[in-house]
């Protein structure tokens, strides 16, 4: 992965495999360069058994390949910077994956195109899950729900193209001004 938006992609992926209605994404920068990542899901959760593997790269429940790369990946990219990966899961109430990673150092990913990673994750799924996004960082807060999307739209669905378009500029202008600038 060339950077950390498309982990995101990749994570907020096996919430939605998961069958999460909910997917939750916080993304918190702290002033000392620290950076935290969180991805809670109302999903199916995993077994402790599936939990205790996980991050290995030959532990999948996909039936299409035998490797899924997206949490060791992660968490070689977190402890890289001296950061960790962390995982809580319970079946049948869902999961919740946590990163730190220290963006002071070289080995830290950018964040990369964080409004195109949302955009794409509420185009990709306009029904369900729903995506709540909160961030926090020296700048300031955003936050989007696609619940208050949903209302706001008036029954359209969001991959509609006028609602699309209204998306893609509302992300940027939420999400650039708090992590725009940021070089993580």
């Amino acid at each position: 992965m060339r950077d950390l938006s498309l982990h995101v992609l990749d994570l907020v992926q096996n919430s939605v495999s998961a069958g999460a209605s909910l997917v939750e994404i916080f993304l918190t920068l702290e002033t000392n360069g620290w950076l935290t990542l969180v991805i809670r899901d109302d999903g199916k959760g995993m077994s402790p058994e599936l939990l205790a593997r996980v991050t290995s790269p030959f532990a999948t429940t996909r039936t299409t390949r035998k490797v899924g790369l997206g949490i060791p990946l992660m968490q070689e990219n977190a402890e890289k910077t001296g950061g960790s990966l962390r995982i809580q899961s319970e079946v049948g109430k869902g999961t919740e994956l946590t990163v730190t990673l220290d963006t002071r150092s070289i080995d830290c990913l950018p964040l990369g195109d964080l409004p195109g990673t949302m955009l794409s994750l509420i185009l990709m799924h306009p029904d369900t899950p729903d995506v709540h996004f909160y961030g926090v960082s020296p700048t300031g807060v955003c936050d989007v729900d696609t619940r208050e999307i949903r209302q706001a739209a008036g029954g359209l669905p969001l991959n509609e193209p006028a609602v699309a378009a209204w998306l893609k500029t509302a992300l940027a202008e939420e999400i650039h001004p708090i992590f725009g600038g940021a070089n993580v």
